[in-house]
């Protein structure tokens, strides 16, 4: 059996990486990996693949960055060649991103059966981009691998049969699990930056909603800096978010407070999330790693597809106005916030072997 999986982005690296190591295990499973480009650069591609022992792509596409219309139609382009030269009997695509969708769509066009990972989460805001790629992609999904019951509920309202979708769990779970004790081991972030445990707030953007409104992005990265007079901040930045600021008349130059670094690799980014004593993130995937190490998150977009999170007293939701920022934050400092730990709404930590399963089963065909 043949199975391509489409990716291109850091998560999808992530998701990949437990995935494959499971499918490995499985006796007669050729699975070959096809990277669009979507991130390309050392630290925000390269470097996954040399942490996570991920093998190297079999097609690197090299598609890179632009426009949602420009940069997806070339991915499904490509993709679309790649799988009509390479004949998979399934294709998988992980998560929300335009890889995902040019991976999707590709699969769906070419009759080939097609395995979401990450399938049936939503926001319920139509204005992000990733939401719209994740309904599309579930409603030409075969098979739709949900990491939560919530998951699956929402597949289960959208008229989504019941024999398509399972329940798995969360494979960034296994990865935590997985990965954790050699992040332990290895990484030299904290001692670097000069970093003490519990002493910092870790921060994240890179959402469209936020870097694409210059008024949010001016907003954020005051509270932010405002933060920083009281904590110190820690902000690994995106490369996209850097150029939005520059262009956003907000520089990061104009905010002291900030200590603003390159992006850093999955196992420095799990040691700073796993010190922190408070995270401050848009990213769908933070949010669910400091539940899973028990930080307070607070969450700087109005709505979450993680809503267990929230539900649980880990995670609040403050936008990006600088008063609510800045009291949750401080409201996080001052109690011990009761942050569960992963529990079971996330799975036991073997997704990946139930997804691998599933792949090379019946139900995949």
């Amino acid at each position: 059996m043949r199975i391509v999986s489409v990716i291109g982005a850091r998560p999808q690296f992530i998701k990949a990486a437990a995935v494959s190591r499971a499918l490995a295990g499985v006796p007669g499973v050729e699975h070959l990996l096809v990277h669009t480009g979507q991130h390309y650069d050392d630290m925000m591609s390269d470097v996954f693949f040399r942490e996570l022992d991920l093998p190297r792509p079999h097609r690197d596409l090299g598609i890179g960055s632009g426009p949602h219309g420009l940069q997806t139609g070339r991915m499904l382009e490509a993709v679309e060649r790649v799988l009509i030269e390479e004949q998979p009997d399934l294709v998988v695509v992980h998560g929300d991103t335009n890889t995902t969708l040019a991976g999707a769509l590709a699969a769906a066009k070419l009759h080939i059966p097609l395995a979401h990972v990450e399938a049936g989460l939503r926001s319920f805001n139509r204005r992000m981009p990733e939401e719209i790629n994740r309904v599309l992609v579930d409603h030409a999904s075969d098979l739709l691998l949900a990491p939560t019951q919530t998951a699956v509920e929402n597949l289960r309202r959208e008229g989504i049969p019941s024999e398509c979708t399972h329940w798995v769990g969360d494979v960034m779970l296994d990865a935590a699990l997985y990965y954790g004790p050699k992040a332990q081991q290895t990484s030299r972030i904290l001692e670097t930056l000069g970093l003490q445990p519990a002493g910092y707030l870790l921060a994240t953007v890179h959402r469209a909603e936020n870097t694409d409104d210059p008024d949010r992005l001016r907003m954020l990265l005051t509270a932010l800096n405002e933060v920083g007079r009281d904590l110190p901040v820690v902000l690994p930045i995106h490369p996209r978010t850097r150029m939005a600021a520059e262009k956003a008349g907000a520089p990061i130059s104009s905010t002291p407070y900030l200590r603003v670094i390159p992006p850093v690799g999955y196992l420095d980014m799990m040691v700073l999330e796993r010190g922190a004593a408070v995270i401050a993130t848009d990213s769908g995937g933070v949010q669910k790693e400091a539940y899973i190490f028990r930080v307070p998150c607070v969450t700087l977009r109005e709505e979450t597809e993680w809503v267990e999170t929230v539900e649980a007293g880990a995670n609040v939701l403050v936008g990006t106005e600088a008063g609510r920022l800045i009291e949750a934050v401080r409201a996080h400092r001052k109690r011990a916030v009761p942050v569960p730990g992963p529990g079971s709404c996330y799975g036991d930590g073997h997704a990946s072997e139930k997804i691998a399963r599933l792949l090379s089963g019946p139900a995949a065909r």
